[in-house]
């Protein structure tokens, strides 16, 4: 028998393949965090001898979820920012990150944000913002998937005190010294066309392009930035990035709701990626994006959650339910349908932040990132389509077994690599050390529609 760290065998394995390949009980073989053979549990139980199983009987298999779009450590400020505009959430939250954010608080928000992700099933996120040096510690001692980098984001105090002028050469010394471990890329974070400007946005693209970087940035979330935008540069957020020659593969825009038919062809001529957060872009009154349109014309689509404060929560399961639901509002219910809201949460995800070689779905050589949702219970049962249950009706709860590059993170829903109790009380140590207004004080105020 062959010798391999982790078995996980006995339970219905979605691989999520290019086939849509689903495995009746069945099991995944991992060593050196590697997907070595997906097949049949007898057949596999047979051939290798295990360091460690997961006995996933009565229970779904499938790839880790991948959070293409979040700020994580923003669970500092969860609740603080509700009902208001986007501008409104801005001008909320901006301020209070100015005062609040640290290494030791970022390091606070992030460990409570692992916790969270792990037991919903969410193995992988790439997460813009302030600290990225403190969040990827955390998230390394967790051995948890993280994938960050320098953010850049003009404005007049910074909560790191560096100031833009300064930010390149900081940047481009950490993107020197870093090599990538499997499963991972570097990423440069610009934030947005309003909070830079042109030549600001083609230094940062092009010092992602010199070191094989990803480029995430916010673009066109509502109607309100698209008019700003253009106020100040005489385009629209979509139309200025492709004329800066921002746009490109290795681009990915968070939210993209406001698109004209122009635009969208110019993300597919491009190969600009999106990544859609339908609960986010709801609860900020932000509209619907595109998302049919979208994939119609060839452009990858992945879901995030965004932040913990305009979403609330960091359940990509409840964004994938959403995916499946909002775009059936203009009375088509075949606009995004079950199968296709899960692959944008896994191998869709996966592609946006071209990693599509390693992750996103499980098959040989991929690195071994998948979870094991129970379905022994009665919200979940009969069991019929697994693509329908995992989109209409299971929610993180329903999460028993998390594993990141093969170590098992959650085990029978309890976590192995974070101390939850202690992330939840650093926490709110965290975000009690700068004492805030109550929430709804200003709330007229903030629902302005003058964008920060």
């Amino acid at each position: 028998m062959i010798p391999i760290d982790l078995l996980v065998h006995g339970g219905d394995v979605l691989t999520v393949d290019a086939s849509g390949t689903v495995v009746p009980d069945g099991a995944v073989a991992v060593r050196d965090g590697e997907i070595v053979e997906v097949g049949p549990a007898a057949r596999l139980r047979s051939a290798y001898a295990a360091a460690e199983e997961i006995d996933a009987r009565g229970c779904l298999v499938l790839p880790g979820l991948i959070n293409t779009h979040t700020h994580l450590a923003m669970t500092l400020l969860r609740g603080t920012a509700d009902d208001v505009t986007l501008q409104g959430f801005l001008e909320r939250v901006i301020p209070r990150e100015a005062a609040l954010l640290s290494p030791r608080t970022v390091a606070a928000g992030i460990g409570a944000a692992i916790a969270e992700s792990v037991r919903g099933g969410v193995t992988a996120a790439l997460d813009m913002y302030w600290f990225h040096e403190a969040a990827e510690e955390v998230a390394r001692a967790a051995g948890w998937r993280l994938l960050s980098g320098p953010t850049f984001m003009d404005v007049p105090e910074p909560p790191d005190g560096r100031p833009y002028a300064e930010r390149l050469g900081w940047a481009e010394a950490h993107l020197a010294a870093r090599t990538p471990a499997p499963g991972t890329r570097p990423v440069v974070f610009a934030h947005s066309a309003y909070t830079l400007v042109p030549d600001q946005l083609v230094e940062i693209a092009e010092l992602a392009r010199a070191h094989g970087a990803l480029l995430h940035l916010h673009a066109a979330e509502n109607a309100t930035e698209v008019a700003t935008v253009t106020a100040q540069h005489g385009m629209r957020p979509v139309e200025l990035l492709d004329s800066l020659g921002v746009l490109g593969p290795d681009t990915l825009l968070a939210h993209a709701v406001d698109l004209t038919d122009a635009e969208i062809a110019a993300l597919a001529r491009t190969g600009t990626a999106v990544a859609h957060c339908p609960v986010s872009n709801l609860k900020l009154g932000c509209g619907i994006a595109r998302v049919p349109d979208l994939t119609a014309a060839g452009v990858t689509v992945g879901l995030g959650t965004d932040g913990a404060v305009s979403s609330n929560t960091l359940d990509v399961l409840g964004a994938v339910r959403a995916a499946a639901l909002v775009h059936k509002a203009g009375g088509d219910p075949t606009a995004v349908g079950a199968e296709q809201a899960v692959r944008m949460a896994t191998v869709e995800s996966a592609r946006a932040l071209g990693l599509d070689g390693q992750l996103g779905s499980l098959e040989p050589g991929k690195r071994a990132d998948l979870i094991v949702v129970d379905l022994d219970r009665p919200h979940l049962a009969p069991r019929h389509d697994p693509y329908s249950t995992l989109a209409y009706a299971a929610g993180p709860a329903d999460v028993r077994d998390t594993v990141v590059d093969g170590r098992v993170l959650m085990r029978d829903r309890t976590l192995l690599t974070v101390d939850e109790r202690r992330a939840v009380d650093a926490l709110r140590e965290a975000a009690a050390s700068v004492p805030l207004p109550h929430p709804r004080a200003s709330a007229e105020h903030l629902s302005s529609e003058v964008p920060t």
